[in-house]
């Protein structure tokens, strides 16, 4: 077998990170627009149906590369610097991911929080990310940027537990039937697209809930505000199990090819950089 076992410097994750965040998330934000109007309590078409499938893509370029930068600069350092034996790879992918999805979602959660307002309409129609920001900032103060950042932790964690250690698992059992270390770009893509899919179906409820969370504008300060888990028992009570499964198509479908452009372009830009180091 041909192996290169050379690392990522933490620039070089930070760079191709950034560049991978920026291109999923740009790529295919109409289909995140979707998903999310799906999931909206005021239900599909009030939430803005098939128009401005764009809403909110100001604040996603804002935030995607700088969340998906720290998430593989802290990922590939943890990965590569475990203490744990090498039979026990799969809980350092799971261990890694967790802790580098907690420090890239200080960093997205406020522009997830104006993106999924702005892509509802919650403050009416033809309003901007920049606009939904200054309501967001005006109604509840700076805090109100992490409203669902406990939901969010809830549904990454789940999420890049599963991913991860299942994309790993897939890279290295093709590395071993092409005979060659590291793989193509392309084929560490097919291996994030079969990873990202499962992971996306399996944690469709925990992402309904986030956007269900992100969606309530009552203010906490005024009101006591439900917990994580009467929200989710809530919807399953009054809308039945369909509606923690609302999206779940396009999550998945979304996801899936997401995770291919995803990891496909952050292996392929990864490579690049060190090739030229």
């Amino acid at each position: 077998m041909t192996t290169t076992n050379q690392k990522p410097t933490v620039l070089q994750s930070l760079v191709a990170g950034g560049l991978a965040g920026t291109a999923v998330d740009l790529l295919f934000f109409p289909i995140d627009t979707i998903k999310t109007r799906l999931q909206a309590p005021q239900g599909f078409s009030r939430a803005g149906g098939f128009k401005g499938i764009y809403k909110g893509v100001g604040s996603v370029g804002v935030g995607s590369a700088p969340g998906a930068a720290v998430f593989f600069a802290a990922y590939d350092t943890l990965k590569h610097n475990s203490p744990l034996p090498a039979h026990l790879e799969p809980v350092t992918h799971m261990v890694s991911a967790s802790i580098a999805e907690i420090a890239a979602c200080l960093v997205r959660v406020p522009t997830e929080v104006i993106k999924t307002r702005a892509q509802t309409s919650s403050y009416g129609p033809g309003q901007s990310s920049l606009a939904a920001a200054k309501f967001v900032l005006s109604s509840n103060g700076w805090p109100g940027f992490y409203r669902g950042f406990g939901s969010t932790i809830m549904r990454e964690i789940p999420f890049t537990s599963i991913q991860f250690p299942l994309y790993e698992l897939l890279k290295s059992r093709l590395s071993r039937i092409v005979q060659r270390k590291p793989l193509y770009a392309h084929e560490a893509a097919v291996c994030g697209s079969i990873a990202g899919g499962v992971a996306a179906a399996l944690t469709t409820p925990l992402d309904v809930l986030k956007t269900r969370v992100m969606l309530d504008m009552r203010d906490p300060a005024k009101e006591v505000l439900p917990s994580l888990a009467a929200r989710l028992k809530h919807i399953y009570l009054t809308e039945g199990m369909p509606a923690l499964f609302a999206g779940v198509v396009p999550r998945t479908l979304w996801i899936s090819a997401g995770g291919a452009v995803f990891l496909g372009v952050y292996e392929w830009a990864v490579h690049g950089l060190m090739s030229y180091s």
